[in-house]
């Protein structure tokens, strides 16, 4: 057995991993290499094997103390008294019940009641506004939902008759039936493929409703999205969803909210966040700037000498929290100081002046450098035409 891997490294834990580290271990090697989802591939055989001989011991403590003690010799029947250990004869079908049951329907036979069991969840979306989301807003949704069929009361079947119990499941809901695998007669157990789980057959089934029990309509939801909802986030509502099975309760519908991207406003948790212009005498100036937020305009006084990317801080004008509407995030806004960029002669002139105050050095006017320029290019055209003569 010398060349065998050991077990701890098979399954890639450590040897203090914990009973449920080692089974999360196996279960994912056991997924990879499952040989119904690699058909005819021997190598994921082969590594399927060696997970599922290593879980095997691992997952027993007596064989896991035994392994620790004497390695792999402990199976091998010499190693003092260790008494060694069959792997052909190993009970995989346990192993399946214990993690693979809902994976390949493998394993022990898990009992499920045909009892009421409750209908499934309806899931739609609804599309809202940033405000929408930001306030909260009522909505009213058009869908197509399933009731009790009014002629059987849900039954399916024609009035003055009953549903007889299923004679493939005996009335149980579910067939066991055993299967040959790599490591013997696997127990596996299915849903009814007659009575689909309910236990029952319909002979003569409800005309109205066509055995089905329901009949499908349209209707108009309203639905009550809360205040600070969150793109993504869904809002349930109860008993608006498939009908029960055997007199079970409905299920929910599941309303998921689609928020739209707004022009100026981000969101992030509770906080929301902008950017607002600022001009440059204001921020060279400071007083009073118009900011836009979810409540409307407010306005925010700037500090002499404020920089572009200057942050404010508004408090409690971000998004209500979905516990308590009163409890709101902040409004964090970057302010953008703007640079004319046409000027007319006066206001270039008063520019001017307010370099030259600032420097304290006279700068040549707009108009001069002009026609220097001007100058200047006409010097070069004189140039380049007497060289060319």
């Amino acid at each position: 057995m010398a060349d065998k891997r050991d077990y701890y490294e098979v399954l890639g834990v450590a040897k203090t991993a914990t009973d449920a580290e080692i089974k999360k271990a196996y279960r994912v090697l056991a997924k990879k290499y499952h040989p119904d989802t690699n058909p005819g591939d021997t190598e994921a055989e082969a590594k399927f094997k060696e997970a599922s001989e290593a879980y095997a011991v691992l997952s027993d403590p007596d064989k896991k103390r035994q392994y620790d003690q004497f390695g792999h010799a402990a199976f091998e029947g010499g190693a003092g008294g260790a008494g060694g250990f069959d792997f052909s004869g190993m009970d995989m079908g346990d192993i399946f019940g214990d993690i693979f049951g809902d994976i390949f329907g493998g394993g022990r036979s898990r009992s499920r009641s045909n009892g009421p069991m409750k209908g499934q969840n309806v899931r739609t979306s609804v599309r809202i506004t940033f405000e929408e989301a930001v306030f909260g807003v009522e909505k009213e949704l058009d869908l197509t939902l399933k009731d009790d069929c009014a002629t059987c009361h849900g039954t399916g079947a024609k009035p003055g008759t009953t549903a007889s119990t299923c004679s493939k499941c005996g009335g149980k809901g579910q067939v066991v039936f055993t299967q040959q695998s790599l490591f013997g007669m696997v127990r596996n157990v299915q849903t009814c493929p007659d009575c689909r789980g309910t236990g029952k057959v319909i002979k003569d089934k409800c005309t109205d409703c066509n055995g089905t029990g329901y009949i499908s309509r349209r209707k108009k939801i309203k639905v009550s999205i809360p205040a600070g909802i969150d793109n993504g986030q869904s809002v349930r509502i109860r008993d608006k969803g498939e009908p029960g099975i055997n007199g079970g309760e409905r299920g929910d519908l599941l309303v998921e909210v689609v928020v739209s991207r707004h022009p100026i406003f981000q969101r992030q948790d509770y906080d929301i966040y902008s950017t607002a212009p600022i001009t440059f005498a204001r921020a060279a100036l400071g007083g009073d700037v118009r900011i836009s937020t979810v409540d409307g305009d407010v306005y925010y006084t700037v500090k002499p000498g404020t920089q572009t990317d200057t942050k404010v801080r508004l408090r409690g004008k971000g998004v209500p929290t979905l516990r308590n509407k009163d409890v709101r995030g902040d409004h964090y806004v970057t302010l953008v100081v703007q640079v004319p960029t046409k000027l007319n002669a006066e206001q270039k002139e008063l520019l001017q002046k307010f370099d030259e105050s600032i420097t304290g050095k006279k700068a040549d006017s707009v108009e001069a450098s002009e026609h220097d320029e001007k100058d200047k290019d006409k010097e070069k055209g004189k140039k380049k035409g007497w060289f060319n003569k």
